[in-house]
């Protein structure tokens, strides 16, 4: 009989308990009947370790106050409970929800004091930004917010924070945004700090142009007094900054908000204000760039609007420094060298002499210095002078290409700013044009009142539909200065250019004698011109007697407006001082000169007897009969207002009895200068 297999049972034992003091005692397996009634259950339970509340957690979203700021809405442990809990029915969590977010609701801020906030907050921030800007980044981000307010008062305050604080920290250097690999390279801490304030500039500055642009363009959307203050204190800064900071990033949208400007109908002070800027900036440009960005921005408003602008738009031409820069001729025989290339020649002449010798270490080393240096001169945004060269070149093709489509196309309100420039950079038009250029200028004195009486052909051919509403410069379009203008540019374009003698010219079929007999036929219109000796820029009193008030900003949209009497002396100088003119046309002028001098005012006549005083120097010997009957050759009489040549008026045919006139004149300097030209004669018989 098998015997039965005993089943096995589960030992149960007391858990150790280790007391201080006491030692782990070993229980046996057949008395843990006896222990068990020492086992203190109630004890093991009270020294276990409880259960912590976890932290409540906000589940709603932040908030914007109406000042600006961020702000998170702490939730209560009730409220959270009571929203959490599934036993009350929807009605009572609904009312539980809203009703704190009633109470919650920030009460209404008066406007003075939103202003007041915002400007304290305005000038904390600016204050951070000037001490520190790199430990204060986020600065940019935050005058950026407070801009962005519906208030115009508090954006007006920001534009002009952020102005001053940009203005302040934007550094002398043009920062280049950061490649690809950029973020992989091994730097140190401080080039990756630094290149993180950088960037946050670069940024923050470009949001700030955006919002000056904007703000620029919201007076012509919304024509109301808020919107056109912002836009005024808009294009103020953008002005400012143009002129504080025009080597750093987008310089060119800073030209843009300009340039809408100008291109608007209305000549307010905004306007005024965006041209005095375009002047200033081309007066102080040293480097090129800020010239070059100007001046295409502009020729392509003037194309877009059919050059329907101001002319005192076309006369900021006349401030670029490309005049000045340019304006120095080669010499064709020798080549002027710069005297720092001429003693770096003469040092690398010494070392060559004496061979010094190098290790491979030591040319290394001189190797990264002058990839350092290169560095450097980069870095200090220092132009070289080819380079400038290059960028003067572009802006002065520009120039002339704009002067020419406005000849092409007739703007009777923009012809003597254009004449005016052409006369200036007569020296740096090159030769390939002169053919076209004085065929225009013909056509301008064909349409004079002294060549054409009746008054055809001086209408424009641009068509009515193009043409500009009639301004105050362009009612007061003077068809006499013009042709004057026409006259000293074809003499300023051959006297401005070397090498061209009478075979170069017949070469290039540059007849000037239309010019020549202009002049001589319009020297009595401009001797009885009252206004010979005044200019655009001068103070003068209102015609009582004319049909048309002048407009006084008109005074102030002339650059370089010279006197008509400064422009006839240069166009005479141009005609009678070359030793090659025939005796002819010496003598006619001198003759006219004198009968004109009888009606001209005191400081022209001076200045005609000063002119007549170096003819005479120059070809005395020649129109020496007009003041000696006896030698008198002609016959017949002087034709004053002859209609041919000049030669063709007889001039050897009278005499200059008008000096015995000009003997009695009220000026003693007039006196004298008669006399002074009677003594140059008497010494040359």
């Amino acid at each position: 009989m098998a015997v039965a297999r005993a089943v096995k049972r589960r030992r149960l034992s007391p858990p150790e308990i280790i007391t201080k003091g006491s030692s782990v005692e070993s229980i046996g397996p057949n008395d843990y009947l006896s222990r068990a009634a020492g086992w203190n259950l109630e004890q093991e339970y009270e020294q276990r370790l409880r259960k912590q509340k976890k932290d409540v957690e906000s589940t709603r979203l932040p908030i914007k106050t109406a000042e600006g700021r961020i702000e998170r809405i702490l939730v209560s442990e009730k409220e959270s409970e009571t929203e959490d809990s599934f036993l009350g029915s929807g009605n009572e969590s609904e009312s539980n929800v809203d009703g704190p977010m009633l109470e919650e609701k920030p009460p209404d801020v008066p406007l003075r004091q939103q202003i007041v906030e915002a400007r304290e907050e305005l000038a904390r921030i600016g204050t951070l930004l000037s001490q520190d800007p790199e430990e204060h980044m986020s600065g940019f981000r935050k005058l950026a917010g407070i801009s962005a307010s519906t208030n115009p008062i508090i954006k007006r305050l920001a534009l002009a924070t952020q102005l001053a604080v940009y203005k302040d920290v934007i550094p002398g250097y043009r920062i280049r945004p950061l490649g690809e690999t950029s973020n992989d390279e091994k730097i140190s801490k401080d080039v990756r700090r630094l290149r993180s304030y950088e960037q946050a500039l670069v940024s923050g500055y470009q949001n700030y142009v955006k919002e000056l642009a904007k703000s620029a363009k919201a007076s012509s959307d919304s024509p109301s007094g808020a919107a056109t203050s912002v836009s005024s204190v808009a294009v103020s800064c953008a002005c400012t900054l143009l002129l504080a900071v025009p080597h750093f990033n987008f310089r060119s949208e800073l030209v843009k908000i300009l340039i809408d400007k100008l291109s608007s109908k209305n000549r307010d002070d905004d306007f005024t204000k965006c041209l005095e800027t375009l002047e200033k900036l081309f007066r102080d440009d040293e480097d090129g760039n800020p010239s070059l960005d100007g001046v295409s921005q502009l020729t392509k408003m003037m194309k877009a609007r059919h050059y329907r602008i101001d002319e005192s738009i076309l006369n900021t031409f006349l401030h670029l420094r490309l005049l000045s820069e340019l304006s120095s001729r080669g010499s064709q025989n020798r080549i002027d060298k710069n005297p720092s290339s001429d003693s770096t020649a003469n040092s690398r002449k010494a070392k060559s002499s004496k061979f010094e010798f190098r290790t491979k270490k030591h040319r290394k080393l001189l190797k990264e210095r002058k990839a350092v240096e290169k560095e450097f001169a980069e870095a200090s945004a220092i132009v070289s002078h080819e380079e400038r060269q290059r960028l003067q070149s572009e802006t002065l093709k520009l120039v002339f290409i704009t002067y020419f489509r406005i000849l092409k196309a007739r703007v009777p309100s923009l012809t003597g700013a254009v004449l005016e420039g052409l006369a200036k950079y007569a020296h740096l038009i090159n030769q390939d044009f002169f053919g076209d250029l004085l065929e225009a200028f013909k056509d301008i004195i064909s349409k004079s009142p002294i060549d054409n009486p009746s008054g055809e052909g001086g209408e424009s051919p641009i068509d009515e539909s193009n043409q500009q509403p009639p301004s105050s410069s362009s009612s007061q379009h003077d068809p006499l200065r013009s042709s004057l203008l026409s006259t000293t540019t074809a003499f300023a374009l051959l006297s401005g250019q070397e090498g061209i003698d009478r075979s170069t010219a017949s070469s290039l079929n540059l007849d000037l004698t239309f010019f020549t007999t202009h002049l001589f036929r319009s020297l009595h219109s401009y001797a009885l011109n009252p206004d010979i000796e005044l200019s655009g820029k001068s103070l003068r009193l209102p015609d009582p007697y004319s049909s048309t008030s002048p407009d006084p900003s008109t005074t102030s949209n002339k650059v370089n407006y010279k006197t008509p009497s400064v422009l006839l002396l240069r166009a005479l100088s141009s005609i009678l001082l070359p030793r090659s003119v025939s005796p002819l046309r010496v003598a006619a002028f001198v003759k006219q000169l004198y009968i004109c001098s009888l009606h001209l005012p005191e400081k022209s006549t001076q200045a005609v007897l000063a002119l007549l005083s170096q003819v005479l120097k120059v070809h005395g010997r020649k129109v020496a009969a007009l003041w000696n009957t006896e030698e008198r050759k002609g016959d017949g009489v002087f034709d004053a207002l002859y209609t041919g040549d000049v030669e063709g008026s007889n001039p050897f045919a009278s005499t200059v009895w008008e000096g015995e006139l000009l003997r009695c004149h009220y000026v003693p300097a007039v006196r004298e200068g008669v006399r002074g030209l009677e003594r140059v004669v008497r010494e040359i018989k």
